[in-house]
């Protein structure tokens, strides 16, 4: 019954399935839109990338709660998964009505907190926060698709800490 609800250019080259993820469903959707994501979401790191259930010794816990705690090995997967978020979203890069703001945050929802959206001490990419770059893709004044750098190169970061109460 899902079929008849998916795109159908997308069912016509992929199986249907693959048509709910993100990057299949932004390859139809006409409106213009603004990605809004960091490389390294905490949500998805602790709940699909190393679920508690997989790491049954433990070997991820000190890095699944602050990322400062990752050792070489485990910063490298990381960049792993941010490389593969950034091929995923080559083709949405050429879209020129669309904008991103892709931080190297150890965070999720940046968008709801002002510490994150537009503060003066907020994440910024090329001296722009995520309030800007959104103010700037919407308002036609720039092209707005912003990517970090890698994992610990940005001081401007947020990072959230599971590891204090």
């Amino acid at each position: 019954g899902l079929r008849k609800s998916l795109h159908k250019d997308c069912i016509a080259r992929k199986e249907p399935a693959e048509c709910l993820f993100p990057k299949e469903i932004i390859k139809n959707i006409a409106t213009p839109v603004f990605l809004l994501h960091s490389a390294y979401d905490f949500w998805q790191i602790q709940n699909i990338l190393i679920p508690e259930g997989s790491d049954p010794y433990h070997y991820w816990q000190k890095c699944r709660l602050d990322i400062h705690n990752c050792n070489a090995t485990q910063v490298e997967i990381l960049q792993g998964y941010r490389r593969s978020l950034l091929k995923a979203l080559k083709e949405f890069q050429k879209n020129k009505e669309g904008g991103m703001f892709i931080s190297s945050c150890f965070i999720h929802c940046q968008a709801w907190m002002t510490e994150t959206w537009h503060a003066p001490t907020s994440p910024r990419i090329n001296n722009k926060t995520i309030a800007e770059s959104v103010g700037d893709w919407y308002f036609n004044r720039n092209a707005s698709k912003k990517i970090d750098c890698p994992f610990l190169c940005n001081p401007t970061c947020y990072h959230v800490n599971f590891t204090h109460g």
